[in-house]
């Protein structure tokens, strides 16, 4: 096989493949998205212009639009996609009915070669379908491959010489397993060896046929990451058109997005106007009412969607392919605050000179940090995990008070800070909710174009999104994905 790796065609052109292997992927993006989208029964919808009845033709390739849409999406947001073989659950009976089919398939086609003579309809087709599958993995380039596969494979030929009873079915098995051994990926060469080492034909044939199952599944995965790039520069223009021709079928199908920026607008200037009022400026003048630039709203509005109640709350339909990303970010969110609400107090409670002691914030951020780690899991028990909290920040704060010479902790502060640290546990503490709202308002200096590049001094001991990659990366290509250019502002 090594020798002939040269001849290895690039996946990356292969439409084909790339068509086979992303059925699974069509299957998972449509249970993404129908998990994802609210129950009409549960969730009002906002009043606009009445829905319009439209055929099964239509709704069948609007579904099919959005599916390629979110799939397009998802290659592009997600560095790590990857289209997976389907797997089926244990015990469903959609499994049971296929290992009953195949069963049978191949008990057919061992009983035809037990013949005598041999029957070789099966085996026949069989090799027909490797032949299709072979050639679709070819670039337009291979012709000496073509022309190898088609002339070994003739299934004209293959007849004839069944008929005459000189079909050597082994010397097709043993071309076959060569010519995928050109072609696979490197990581399939173990599965090729083993190939080498079936002497029957039945399972030899059917191990070959799984084997090109991942072979087509590997070919679609490197033809996704080749034109990932490409769909990073076509995403907001493909993804506003398909939106439009969704739009332009059912007229409100955009009605939540309609309500989620006119109320990110309303949020937003009512808060412009009480700061104000609160600055002593009075009410603001004629030209401060003016609506606020399209951009300022886009960037309040997703501020808005990490406090979303995906519960009670049916999501935009532009962002409900990123739902789960933002249900994500929410609970990446709700955990920064309380770590950072955990080192308010401790720092408040502690010596003034505590905060500016070198690595001693680092290593408290990363005590409390690791203790939350699985805050977002529902068997997470957040009033034990303060209760650990609060004395292992006791622990090492003495530890540091005497390391340096500083008054220690008296058993009355000790008690102190351990309640103010359980304390934390419920949503409505209002250091936690201050923590939460100073990280959003952090958030929402970052995303504004106008101020981005200036410098926004953070204390260093303060967890901030930044620290999560999820949040470096995931939220740019998110916002990029759905800018005011997307929006049609």
């Amino acid at each position: 096989m090594s020798e002939n790796r040269d001849d290895k065609p690039c996946p990356s052109n292969s439409e084909h493949t790339l068509e086979d292997g992303v059925e699974a992927a069509d299957e998972s993006v449509r249970k993404r998205i129908r998990q994802s989208t609210p129950s009409p029964q549960r969730l009002p919808r906002p009043q606009s212009s009445p829905p319009r009845f439209v055929s099964v033709d239509e709704l069948m390739e609007t579904v099919k639009g959005v599916t390629n849409m979110a799939l397009a999406h998802e290659i592009v947001v997600n560095g790590d996609f990857q289209i997976k073989p389907t797997e089926l659950p244990e015990d469903s009976l959609e499994k049971r009915v296929r290992e009953i089919v195949h069963k049978a398939f191949w008990d057919c086609l061992s009983v035809q070669l037990s013949e005598d003579p041999p029957t070789y309809d099966h085996a026949i087709k069989l090799v027909g379908e490797i032949r299709e599958t072979l050639l679709s993995f070819l670039l337009p380039g291979h012709s000496r491959l073509r022309n190898q596969i088609r002339e070994v494979l003739d299934l004209d030929l293959i007849k004839q010489e069944a008929e005459n009873g000189a079909l050597d079915i082994s010397r097709l098995a043993e071309f076959i397993i060569g010519m995928m051994g050109t072609l696979c990926a490197p990581a399939r060469d173990e599965e090729i060896k083993k190939l080498k080492d079936i002497k029957e034909i039945v399972p030899l044939f059917r191990a070959m046929f799984s084997v090109l199952d991942l072979m087509k599944v590997d070919m679609a995965n490197f033809a996704v990451t080749s034109i990932r790039p490409h769909l990073m520069h076509q995403s907001v223009e493909y993804e506003r058109k398909k939106f439009q021709e969704f739009f332009e079928k059912q007229p409100n199908a955009l009605d939540f997005v309609t309500q989620w920026l006119e109320e990110a607008s309303g949020d937003f200037i009512n808060q412009r106007n009480k700061n104000s009022l609160m600055t002593g400026e009075g009410a603001p003048g004629s030209e401060e009412m003016a609506s606020p630039c399209p951009l300022t709203v886009q960037n309040h509005a997703y501020m808005k969607l990490l406090k979303w109640d995906h519960l009670h709350r049916p999501f935009p339909e532009t962002v409900l392919m990123d739902q789960p990303r933002f249900q994500e970010m929410q609970q990446e969110l709700e955990r920064l605050s309380v770590v950072g609400a955990t080192l308010l107090v401790t720092y408040s409670a502690s010596a003034p000179g505590v905060s500016s002691l070198a690595g001693f914030a680092e290593k408290l951020k990363m005590v409390v940090q690791v203790l939350l780690t699985d805050m977002h899991l529902p068997s997470f028990n957040l009033n034990e995990a303060l209760a650990t909290i609060g004395e292992k920040v006791c622990v090492e704060v003495t530890g540091c008070l005497a390391q340096c010479g500083f008054t220690p902790f008296s058993a009355d502060k000790e008690i102190a800070l351990k309640g103010q640290i359980q304390a934390i546990a419920s949503p409505d503490d209002p250091i936690r909710k201050l923590m939460a709202s100073f990280s959003i308002a952090f958030r929402d200096v970052q995303t504004d174009s106008q101020v981005h590049q200036q410098c926004i001094s953070v204390p260093a001991y303060l967890p901030m999104p930044e620290s999560r990659p999820s949040w470096r990366l995931t939220l740019p290509l998110v916002f990029r994905s759905h800018s005011p250019q997307f929006l049609g502002a």
